[in-house]
């Protein structure tokens, strides 16, 4: 298990920590790779009743560490990304999940919260799905899910135009359930997972399958996988990564 990632589980709830708070919780492969096999220990094991994902630090996550996609573009990296793992892991994680939200939730960092069931989100925090800064697309059928949430119009200006909104503003669209000061978010967080830990697992479990169809999920994402994956490789991505390293604004006129 990566040192970036803390997993601990306690009466029933499975707690999957973002433990690399020098970076605002960027995610690696390695992250990516422990949270997806936690959540598949946590669907299988009967003893796990609820999944709350929190974070350390200041941050929920900035999303992808850019290294690694700016790796795959140059095609120097000698793994895989293991994104698409998580994405698809979480997309059909069959328990109650609960997110607990301070700070940053960028690009993968928004979207994997359209796949909890409960959001609890500081007041102050900044949620952005940036991927067309970044020449790429959405992912975890966000494509789907984020306009279903807040409508088309609002959903696209924050695709294209990549403008944050507070954790004030997902409340009231829809993206969150609480929002609350920062620190008072994740034992908020911590206190509804336990009480979902006593509820009736089973009728938890038919209900979450009733209201989120995994199967439209997944052809979604594996639809989107395409076009990430041809985005990723692109000329334009490949500025949008130099522009980033150099601390500079991107010149797409020029792909």
């Amino acid at each position: 298990m990566t040192e970036h990632l803390k997993i601990k589980v306690d009466a029933g709830v499975m707690e999957i920590t973002w433990n690399r708070p020098d970076k605002k919780n960027a995610l690696t492969n390695d992250m990516y790779r422990g949270a997806a096999e936690a959540l598949e220990k946590a669907s299988a094991d009967k003893s796990i009743r609820v999944v709350l994902l929190t974070s350390e630090g200041d941050s929920f996550t900035a999303g992808n560490d850019l290294s690694v996609f700016a790796a795959a573009n140059a095609g120097t990296s000698n793994e895989a990304p293991q994104g698409n793992r998580w994405i698809t892991t979480i997309s059909k994680f069959d328990k109650p999940l609960v997110a607990g939200v301070r700070g940053v939730a960028i690009g993968v960092g928004m979207t994997m919260l359209l796949h909890c069931d409960l959001v609890y989100v500081a007041n102050d925090a900044k949620l952005s799905v940036p991927f067309v800064n970044l020449a790429l697309v959405p992912e975890a059928a966000s494509s789907i899910l984020l306009p279903q949430r807040i409508g088309y119009a609002r959903a696209f200006a924050m695709f294209a135009l990549g403008e944050p909104i507070t954790g004030a503003q997902a409340q009231h669209d829809g993206i969150a359930n609480v929002c609350l000061p920062a620190d008072e978010v994740i034992p908020a967080a911590r206190e509804a997972a336990k009480k979902l830990a006593q509820r009736p697992l089973g009728a938890l479990m038919a209900t979450k399958a009733l209201m989120r169809p995994p199967q439209v999920m997944l052809d979604q994402i594996k639809t989107e996988s395409v076009y990430f994956a041809d985005r990723l490789r692109s000329a334009e991505a490949a500025e949008a990564f130099a522009a980033f390293r150099e601390k500079r604004k991107p010149d797409f006129s020029k792909v």
